[in-house]
């Protein structure tokens, strides 16, 4: 069985006592049959509460196997306050041929698929290119993603029939990494991510949008969200987190 894990969140960006604290806590094993590796665990709330009932939160379990050339891999989530339903994910990949499906689905009184999903590897003199034709049953709406990587550079195109946009990555030396992205909408952002140590430090500036930092260092994350209105910085989401291992 595997070690319980304690994660502490900033709930809803509240420092002002303990009520602003959001502790969770995990515990997952792992066990065998066959051929078939399984994995399984629940995610409780530990916060003070008279409500013992209300404390779980999810549990799940994965399965993962070869069938061929293929590793499966199928995964069941279950809101513990809500046994009716299941959400699935089921992804299977071929390493010969550089090939890869991912399906979401949803299992109650019946099932159903929601979305699905392939990509395709090419590898050419260094260079690779990535095919993912993308389709969500719920809305009827497709897309592709495209990414081609060479050295500290990738592209990415992501395009629909409504929708496109194209995402330049460059690596300008071992601690910094630049991405802006263009959007056929007109909107654009910029991500700046910093080697900091150990850990971190990402932004993502989005005009008339926002200013997201992600923090990460270690056992901790921080995240920062300040909606921006112009040059107006109109408020700010704090949230962080920290896993405890026992």
């Amino acid at each position: 069985a595997g070690r319980p894990q304690l994660s502490i969140n900033v709930r809803d960006g509240s420092f002002d006592d303990l009520g602003g604290l959001d502790p969770t806590l995990s515990w997952s094993a792992s066990s065998s049959s066959g051929d078939v590796d399984l994995e399984y665990g629940v995610e409780a709330s530990a916060r003070p509460t008279a409500d013992i009932a209300s404390l779980p939160r999810k549990i799940w379990g994965t399965a993962k196997t070869t069938v061929g050339d293929w590793g499966v891999t199928a995964r069941a989530d279950l809101d513990a306050q809500d046994l009716s339903s299941a959400d699935i994910e089921v992804d299977a990949a071929n390493d010969g041929e550089d090939l890869s499906i991912h399906l979401e689905a949803n299992a109650g009184d019946s099932f159903s698929v929601n979305k699905i999903e392939a990509t395709k590897g090419i590898d050419n003199d260094g260079n690779r290119i990535t095919v993912n034709p993308r389709y969500d049953l719920n809305t009827e709406e497709a897309d592709v993603v495209v990414a081609y990587a060479s050295g500290d550079t990738e592209v990415e195109v992501t395009a629909s029939r409504d929708a496109q946009s194209v995402k330049i990555s460059q690596q300008i030396d071992d601690e910094n990494r630049v991405s802006p992205t263009l959007a056929s909408s007109g909107d654009i952002s910029v991500e700046w991510e910093r080697k900091v140590g150990d850990g971190s430090v990402t932004t993502t500036v989005t005009p008339n949008d926002s200013i997201d930092v992600e923090w990460k260092d270690a056992d901790w994350t921080a995240n920062i969200n300040m909606p921006i209105d112009g040059t107006d910085i109109t408020g700010a989401n704090v949230g962080i987190k920290r896993e405890v291992n026992f």
